[in-house]
């Protein structure tokens, strides 16, 4: 049986170690990112190569490029048997889970294990723990059963002909991806934003249109950004809402853009990034007509279709759920100016307001947001309330509340900006990964967020230290240029290792990118290449 080796993973025997200004706070080690049983899995896999190359792009702003390997680390395609799994949505977003299942019950993969060694074949049952997530359960999550150690990806996938053939599903896996032992290569980027010493801004920015996609790289060109990388969540498909526009809460120049899914993180840059916090942020929109009110649900998206869910009375759930498209029976949604697309169409009713609240029009929805307006559409009760309320030369005013989860409001001026998704990574300067509470992961139905979550994965992360310092990070994954990515816990472990107080994730998978002086720096998994996103963060020079 042959080892594979990622290609392109040159062994180095070389350990260089470089701290991110003054402290060495790349101190990367097996042990900083493994957990629990993973860590003592992997005891034989500690020793840790590093490479790292500094750049700095102007003063206050560095970027650290770094390849993280482990020498002693074999890794193999493997054949892994799906489980059926019970889902509880519909989604048309490439990287949302499905309907079948890596991880499931001992009796399944017992049984499993048995009718292929009946079938002639040699399976093997692996157990597979929780992370260490604040909010789950610990301890074994399931069990998996795989067939084999294949050299290529097509060995894997002709072996698997026979466990097919015993009525089974299957998917070739590499073993990499898996958390039991260390990745056999981390290609990462970083980038340090000091205020103290940096005389230019911070900002996200979704270029003035919510309603386009865009690549961080192209964006970054055109800003003359310093550094760029993607920001949050946002819809990919027709189905699930208008392309480009945020799942999430976004704000931008100072004005709110998009609402809160439910409960969950963001990157809250203030004062042109001379401050930056990560907060978890639930938002409130309500219409006034007089003594009448009404609650908005949504900014710019479509009526009825709540991508990750997280809104008051949408089904299938309320709470926030990645990857998965509710829909809301009574919607009210306001769009603004920053939606320079055709206005959604179909039942209901839309009232477009000039800059004071002023009724210009009531009626079917459709048509363009008048330049230094807005406008309201509603379906279901939202459409009677406004056909009640949005009376000729009347006026509706539009109030916004955005709080913290202490209950803090946050108020934005003209240079502040909010980019959000999630999960939490680290708290108070510890690991605190709130995976369930922000839709991640759910522990009633496993399957759910798996490969998402647990899984290694290419990520964007975001973060700030003890010293006030905005940390923004990539790492590569899916076999990119041999690298294979971070689960959510090791992405939390590498960001506490860098000194984050605070930390999040960005949007990741295919979206993952970032620019250096316009030009892409890391290798996208997408097969097409730079992946448009919704809305970046860019750093950018002073204009003198």
């Amino acid at each position: 049986m042959r080892q594979i080796r990622v290609r392109g993973a040159e062994r180095r025997s070389a350990r260089v170690r470089a701290g991110l200004a003054t402290a060495g706070v790349l101190a990367l080690t097996a042990p900083a990112l493994l957990s629990g049983t993973a860590q003592a899995d992997a005891s034989a896999h500690t020793t840790t190569t590093e490479q790292w190359t500094t750049r700095i792009l102007a003063p206050g702003v560095t970027v650290r490029t770094g390849v993280v390997q482990h020498p002693g680390v074999e890794h193999a395609w493997t054949v892994t048997v799906q489980a059926p799994a019970r889902t509880r949505w519909t989604a048309n977003d490439p990287d949302a889970p499905v309907t079948w299942a890596e991880v499931s019950t001992r009796a399944w993969a017992d049984d499993t294990a048995r009718k292929l060694t009946d079938a002639g074949l040699r399976p093997r049952v692996e157990s597979v723990r929780w992370p260490d997530y604040a909010d789950t359960p610990h301890g074994t999550m399931g069990y998996r059963v795989r067939v084999g150690r294949f050299a290529t990806q097509a060995e894997a996938r002709a072996a698997a002909s026979a466990v097919t053939a015993a009525g089974f599903r299957t998917t070739p896996s590499w073993t990499g991806y898996d958390i039991q032992e260390p990745a056999d290569q981390e290609n990462i980027h970083v980038a340090v934003i000091d205020p103290k010493t940096f005389d230019g801004t911070v900002e996200a920015t979704h270029d003035g249109d919510v309603a386009q996609r865009e690549t961080t790289s192209a964006m970054a060109r055109k800003l003359n950004s310093l550094v760029g990388v993607n920001g949050g969540f946002f819809v990919l498909s027709p189905g699930d809402g208008v392309p480009g526009t945020m799942s999430g809460i976004g704000a931008y120049e100072g004005e709110w853009e998009s609402m809160a899914a439910g409960s969950r993180s963001a990157l809250v840059i203030e004062d042109g990034g001379h401050r930056a916090r990560i907060a978890d942020l639930t938002s409130t929109l309500t219409a006034r007509a007089g003594k009448a009110a009404y609650r908005i649900q949504g900014i710019n998206r479509v009526p009825g279709t709540v991508r990750d869910c997280g809104r008051p009375g949408s089904t299938p759930s309320e709470l926030p759920w990645q990857d998965v498209t509710c829909q809301l029976a009574d919607d009210m949604v306001r769009f603004t100016d920053a939606f320079r697309a055709d206005l959604p169409t179909g039942p209901g009713v839309q009232a477009v307001l000039d800059a004071s609240g002023r009724v210009v029009s009531v009626g079917a929805r459709g048509g363009r947001v008048p330049v230094g307006g807005h406008v309201l559409q509603g379906i279901g009760r939202a459409a009677d309330w406004l056909t009640a309320h949005a009376g000729p030369s009347g006026r509706i005013k539009v109030g916004e509340v955005v709080r913290t989860t202490d209950g803090r409001r946050v108020a934005l001026g003209p240079g502040d900006s909010v980019v959000s998704a999630a999960p939490t990574l680290v708290k108070d300067g510890r690991i605190d990964i709130d995976a369930a509470a922000e839709g991640v992961v759910d522990p009633a139905y496993t399957s759910f967020g798996y490969a998402w979550a647990n899984v290694r994965q290419p990520r964007t992360l975001a973060g700030v230290d003890g010293r006030g310092r905005l940390i923004l990070a990539t790492v590569d994954g899916r076999l990119t240029n041999g690298s294979e990515g971070f689960t959510l816990y090791e992405a939390a472990a590498f960001m506490k290792s860098l000194g984050a107080v605070q930390a999040m994730n960005l949007d990741g998978g295919g979206s993952t990118a970032m620019a250096v002086g316009g030009t892409l720096v890391n290798t996208p998994s997408d097969a097409t290449g730079e992946r448009p996103v919704g809305d970046t963060v860019q750093v950018l020079p002073a204009a003198h």
